[in-house]
């Protein structure tokens, strides 16, 4: 419960602040468990919303999901809406990983629209994308449908992270197979035709057969002296027998797209991503986006890149108080160097830290300073 995690925070404090939305798919397993593969009853949904009331008054700042992920895949959108609407009864927000990224796109995105429109809520469409070749260079009709929603009255927002590649679990992949069958072969054909070719696949760490980490679905299938589909569907069997932990990077996104949803003016910067991920946002998402996308680019103007991750990020997930250098307002600041910050992490070596950034303050205490931390620990449970 996030009442028991922000008392535990307050004991034991972190270096910066923690704020958290309440997870659709927790509530989801919370009340179901592993009878998950099917619509919630009425009973159900009631049991989500009464624990969705207790998560929003501990200072759950509204309802997340991850509809592309079980379990939250075999949810129908009355109940997100449902939901939704507790959220926007105490003053939340919805926040969301569509239900889908590539096939089912369009869809995912009105349905993003429609949970807004119905439970009457801002909404963001978290790490946006079009990830899937079928759609690069669409992102000017993906704007213009976001443009109309919002002139409809849809508060609809986005965030997005500076990067080609995402990066999940390898099983994922699963999912995108007829049935889940991993015996279609046409489920492997669809993959390598219309969503990532084998050069774009990268196992990072593949914990069934660890010669395998690092390189790409096409490198191991020529080791194997096999073809990609068969390659594929042989270690997605692998990796699922062995737990399905393995990561996966898959370089799907087109960087004119990247741009373009990025200068968009609801749009801020996320990393979607930890420090121990496989992936190099954890450690250089903002970094990359001020020295690589603003300063060496020119998407956006200096000004325009710091809103993104200061006071407009702070807005669209209603936090009060922060993101802006004003009386009254908490001290989280950033002193950095506009000529020299940029990332250093990359996808062969993703925790490699970030240079240009001199010091950093939470809540007016010096936490960062020269390149190392100081051991201070004042940050405090941000509650909505």
């Amino acid at each position: 419960p996030l009442a028991e995690f922000f008392a535990e925070l307050e004991t034991s404090p972190a270096a910066v602040n923690v704020a958290s939305f309440a997870g659709f798919g927790t509530l989801r397993s919370e009340v179901m468990g592993e009878d998950y593969m099917r619509h919630a009853t009425p009973e159900e949904l009631a049991a989500m919303a009464d624990l969705l009331r207790q998560e929003l008054e501990a200072g759950a700042l509204g309802l997340s999901s991850g509809l592309e992920y079980d379990p939250g895949s075999f949810s129908t959108t009355e109940e997100v809406v449902e939901l939704a609407r507790v959220a926007a009864a105490h003053g939340g927000r919805y926040i969301s990983h569509i239900r889908s990224e590539d096939q089912y796109f369009w869809e995912a995105i009105e349905e993003i629209i429609r949970i807004g429109r119905e439970a009457q809520l801002p909404v963001q469409v978290t790490h946006i994308k079009l990830a899937m070749n079928r759609w690069w260079g669409q992102a000017e009709r993906l704007i213009a449908i976001l443009d109309e929603a919002r002139a409809s009255g849809v508060e609809i927002t986005a965030d997005i992270y500076p990067y080609r590649a995402w990066a999940t679990s390898f099983t994922w992949l699963t999912t995108v197979f007829p049935d889940r069958d991993l015996d279609r072969r046409d489920g492997a054909e669809y993959i390598l035709a219309d969503l990532l070719s084998p050069d774009d696949v990268l196992l990072p760490d593949f914990l069934p057969e660890p010669a395998y980490s690092g390189l790409t679905l096409a490198e191991i299938a020529e080791i194997r002296g096999s073809d990609p589909e068969t390659t594929l569907m042989e270690l997605l069997k692998a990796d699922t027998e062995a737990g399905g932990e393995s990561p996966m990077l898959g370089f799907a996104m087109d960087e004119p797209d990247i741009e373009a949803i990025m200068a968009w003016p609801h749009t801020v910067i996320c990393t979607d991503g930890g420090l121990a991920g496989s992936h190099p946002r954890g450690f250089g998402a903002f970094t990359r986006f001020l020295g690589h996308y603003v300063r060496d680019r020119n998407v956006v103007s200096l000004e325009e890149g710091i809103r993104k991750t200061t006071s407009l990020s702070a807005r669209q997930v209603g936090i009060a108080e922060r993101g802006a250098i004003r009386e009254g307002h908490y001290a989280d600041l950033v002193l950095f160097d506009p000529a020299t910050v940029i990332d250093r992490s990359t996808y062969e070596e993703p925790h490699v830290p970030s240079v240009g950034i001199e010091k950093v303050w939470v809540n007016g205490e010096l936490v960062f300073d020269g390149g190392e931390t100081t051991g201070n620990r004042p940050g405090r449970p941000i509650r909505r």
